[in-house]
């Protein structure tokens, strides 16, 4: 989703998945949980990528599962200019699509302690999943076209 708002706003994307560690991608391809402390180093440098974008002239979309508020705020920090959206969705449907996903290193099974984790933002622009992509896309741009114009987003990955 956040190559399509990138796609649809003119703008750049990147997903969180390619920044995480070796350490990290064989704990999950093992099916054992990242800690916190799995995640700070990996959103330390999600940080640091996100700053080379901010105050750009394009919106710039970060694919990442940011479970809580924590790891949100250590994600942002120092940031002038952020919009959250969440993509939302019933654990069944991310079930669903999880286990249909091909070439990913996270086993489906691990949703449940995702969602255990999960912290839903509060601050973040909400789309329902259960949509169309291109239903998604204009909803997320009429949300935005509501808000007045915010030019950085990440998001919660399925």
């Amino acid at each position: 989703m956040a190559r399509k708002l990138a796609e649809a706003t003119g703008g750049d994307w990147l997903d969180s998945d390619t920044f995480h560690s070796s350490a990290n991608i064989a704990k999950m391809s093992a099916g054992i949980p990242l800690t916190d402390e799995d995640r700070w180093p990996w959103l330390d440098r999600l940080n640091a990528e996100l700053r080379r974008f901010d105050s750009g002239n394009k919106p710039f979309f970060l694919a990442c599962s940011a479970l809580k508020q924590k790891h949100r705020d250590r994600l942002t920090a120092g940031l002038t200019e952020v919009q959250f959206v969440y993509l939302k969705g019933s654990f069944e449907l991310i079930q669903t699509r999880l286990q249909h996903r091909a070439n990913h290193f996270m086993p489906a099974r691990l949703l449940q302690s995702q969602f255990a984790a999960l912290e839903e933002p509060k601050d973040a622009l909400v789309l329902d999943i259960s949509r169309t992509e291109e239903e998604m896309v204009e909803d997320f741009k009429r949300e935005l076209a509501g808000q007045g114009s915010r030019h950085r987003s990440t998001r919660r990955s399925e």
